[in-house]
């Protein structure tokens, strides 16, 4: 799977960049999760600073368009992001971590 980024946006108020990319694979479209662990390797981010939102593969092509929002620390991510979001991305929200721990 080869990951290029199209389009970076900051958003300082938010502790994000918005990354529009592209990326071709040989099988399927990859998972949520390994597109996530391969953009965070490619941007030097830890994977649970990365939400990827839209993935679009056109029908028989090998080239997907995606959406993801890096943020500056995983906190930042659980603090603005919605929850079904933080569950699609594998992202544990803090209450979830303290009921773990008890």
């Amino acid at each position: 799977m080869d990951i290029d980024i199209i389009e970076e946006d900051e958003n300082p108020m938010l502790h994000r960049t918005d990354v529009r990319f592209e990326m071709t694979h040989d099988e399927a479209t990859p998972s949520r999760l390994s597109v996530r662990d391969s953009l965070a390797a490619k941007l030097n981010k830890d994977a649970e600073e990365v939400v990827v939102h839209e993935l679009d593969t056109k029908f028989g092509m090998r080239k997907t368009v995606g959406y993801a929002k890096v943020y500056d620390d995983a906190d930042y991510a659980r603090d603005v992001e919605q929850d079904h979001m933080l569950e699609r991305n594998k992202i544990v929200a803090d209450e979830a971590e303290e009921a773990e721990e008890a």
